[in-house]
């Protein structure tokens, strides 16, 4: 099967840590990659945002990535992205045109919307992922959120004309259909983890503090960085360790701002903000952990939980959106509240004077990531949505099925 991702402002070949790049990268990297593996021609493209970069790179995972004439040549933030999805769209049709995919795969809302415009005149089902919904992001960010004021009524239009949604967990599927997106196009396939990288054996990273609790995420308020340095103030044997921002952290506004928080709550010297961890480096981290934390205020899906998971960990989650898929309470881990440092701080200091039961949660992650969360399983769960959105439609041999 000829599949082409289009995932607009996240390049499986970007940098993570970044404003605009995080768990949608290592999803469209990593699912290509699955979905190569089982024989499948994948393309991917994204808009060019330097002019360096080639047409077209050939990845050791065996799918290849196009660079889109979109806009500048230069990075843009996300929320201004929308004036050049016309022209991303156009790029898209004269090259779906030219050579037909079985299937598009838009990665977000401006994906889905240059995939749809394109695959009208091409004849080319799409299979939309939202990775986040713009009615949720206003919901919690309100005058705060930046999206443009047109993204949800496109949303609304993506999921009446894609041929299939998949939505990455239970509460997506709840506001899609509150959305007017019709149930039956919905199907649930979460994303994934590489159980080969992320796993119990291997380095620890070093650490100086009788117990650690780890957090990884873009440096962005909804992260709930500042609740845990909060809660950070009843553990006292505890350092927090943030993973997420710019190499050069210590330039972000955010980071000064979590710090300027840290010292005022009298906890700065057991607060370390280390900026862009690679992804070769972060299993170490993870596993020096005793509690990973995931607590944002909102979250449609959340990939640090299923990492910290596959390396035997603990999680501590927000209730919110896909955690309450990933994390199952009071076996894998604990849920609480979003915006509690209260709860967040009972949670944590339950579980980091309590050995026995963090292995057993680690120990029921590991088995629920193997079965549920592998990559192979969520790429051969794509297949079937995939099959669904080009049934009666002659399709290319490839594949599994």
């Amino acid at each position: 099967m000829r599949i082409a991702m289009v995932s607009e402002h996240a390049s499986p070949l970007a940098a993570l840590g970044g404003v605009d790049a995080g768990g949608q990268n290592v999803h469209v990297a990593a699912l290509s990659a699955a979905l190569a593996a089982l024989g499948h021609d994948v393309e991917v493209c994204t808009r060019r945002d330097d002019p360096d970069l080639p047409e077209r790179v050939r990845t050791d995972q065996g799918y290849d990535v196009v660079h889109v004439p979109a806009g500048p040549e230069a990075p843009l933030p996300k929320d201004e992205l929308l004036p050049h999805m016309g022209d991303f769209a156009r790029f898209l049709e004269q090259r779906w045109i030219a050579q037909r995919p079985d299937v598009a795969h838009g990665h977000f809302w401006m994906s889905g919307l240059a995939s749809v415009l394109a695959g009208r005149n091409a004849g080319v089902p799409v299979v939309q992922t939202y990775h986040a919904l713009g009615t949720v992001k206003r919901r919690h960010q309100g005058a705060g959120d930046t999206s443009p004021p047109q993204r949800i009524g496109i949303e609304r239009m993506i999921g009446r004309e894609a041929a299939a949604v998949a939505a990455t967990c239970d509460d997506e599927v709840a506001e899609l259909v509150r959305m007017g997106v019709p149930r039956a196009k919905i199907s649930v396939v979460p994303c994934g983890v590489d159980l080969k990288r992320f796993q119990p054996e291997g380095p620890v990273e070093r650490r100086d503090h009788p117990h650690r609790i780890v957090s990884v995420g873009r440096l962005v308020p909804r992260k709930g960085f500042e609740d845990l340095i909060s809660a950070l103030r009843s553990l006292p044997s505890a350092e927090l360790v943030i993973a997420g921002g710019p190499v050069d952290v210590a330039s972000d506004p955010e980071a000064r701002r979590l710090l300027a928080h840290a010292e005022r709550a009298g906890v700065r010297d057991r607060v370390r903000l280390v900026g862009q961890v690679s992804r070769a480096s972060m299993p170490a981290l993870l596993r020096s952990a005793d509690v990973v934390a995931c607590v944002p205020w909102y979250e449609p899906f959340g990939i640090v939980p299923l990492e910290a998971m596959a390396c035997g960990k603990p999680v501590v989650a927000s209730a919110v959106g896909g955690l309450r898929d990933t994390v199952v309470h009071n076996v894998t881990g604990v849920l609480v509240p979003p915006r509690d440092p209260l709860a967040l701080a009972r949670a944590l200091g339950s579980l980091l004077v309590d050995r026995a039961r963090r292995e057993a949660c680690g120990l029921a992650g590991l088995d629920r990531v193997a079965v549920r969360y592998a990559w192979e399983r969520v790429a051969e769960d794509t297949e079937r949505v995939y099959e669904r959105a080009t049934a009666g439609r002659a399709v290319a041999v490839g594949g599994t099925r």
